[in-house]
């Protein structure tokens, strides 16, 4: 059992629910980066969300668009990001996965991308713009490693389509809460609920969603049919507003511990 799959199994046998914040490698900066992914797990994250910073995030809303500028002109690349997870790995087990698009990781070099992250330690890819159909070999190899697949549903996602994802996903799925790009709002959207009741259908791996949570509402709302909530651009937009890269990780922390608290 995967890291991931164990994670979920022991929320499930406790009648919890999951809390995966997403940030942006290397925003601020690839030393805060790893202190962000420890504060993260300490102030009760069920799986961590890695961001590979792209230079063209089409799916991602405004705040993040900046956040991957921002890290972006720090210069790194895969291999540093890979080597924050493994530094992250000496102070936590909290499962991590690398949120990116394809391009960045094909030009790395899939096989040695997967080698590679297995000995850092991540345990998980979802890549936002490789699809099902076109996903098989990618999943081959991330299997031949013991690395979970991850991928994306939306609202406008076919039964056929979410038939193939049930079939080439392991870990979790994530299912997007809305049509669009991401972004905090005020109100979630009834589509996600949808979404996630039709997924049940095709597959009993968990399902986290995504896209507009920004609230401890939200997140109550969502564990109401799901087994996660994600956060993404409310967390990303409190490292943006830190004076520095230590009132980051700070805000950080308070702003997790906020969410979760009822």
């Amino acid at each position: 059992m995967s890291r991931i799959a164990d994670t979920f199994a022991n929320l499930k046998r406790a009648n919890r629910r999951g809390f995966i914040p997403f940030i942006t490698a290397g925003d601020p900066n690839l030393h805060t980066t790893r202190q962000l992914v420890v504060e993260l797990a300490r102030a009760g994250a069920t799986l961590i969300e890695l961001g590979i910073p792209f230079s063209d995030p089409m799916a991602d809303g405004p705040v993040i668009q900046r956040a991957s500028e921002r890290a972006l002109r720090h210069r790194f690349g895969i291999s540093d990001v890979l080597q924050i997870v493994s530094g992250a790995r000496k102070e936590t087990d909290v499962p991590i996965i690398l949120f990116s698009y394809f391009n960045p990781l094909l030009q790395f070099g899939i096989e040695k991308l997967a080698h590679k992250a297995k000995g850092a330690g991540v345990d998980g890819i979802l890549v936002t713009d490789l699809v099902p159909e076109e996903a098989n070999e990618f999943a081959l190899i991330l299997r031949a490693n013991d690395l979970d697949m991850i991928f994306l549903i939306a609202p406008t996602s076919t039964d056929q389509r979410l038939q193939m994802v049930a079939e080439r996903a392991s870990g979790f799925i994530y299912a997007v809460s809305r049509a669009g790009i991401t972004g905090a709002r005020k109100e979630m959207s009834a589509e996600a609920e949808k979404l996630v009741c039709r997924m049940r259908t095709f597959s009993d791996l968990p399902i986290a969603v995504g896209f507009g949570i920004s609230t401890p509402e939200h997140i109550k709302d969502v564990w109401r049919y799901a087994d996660a909530a994600v956060v993404g651009s409310a967390i990303v937009s409190e490292i943006e507003e830190a004076e520095s890269p230590a009132a980051a990780v700070k805000r950080v922390a308070v702003f997790s511990r906020q969410l979760l608290a009822s």
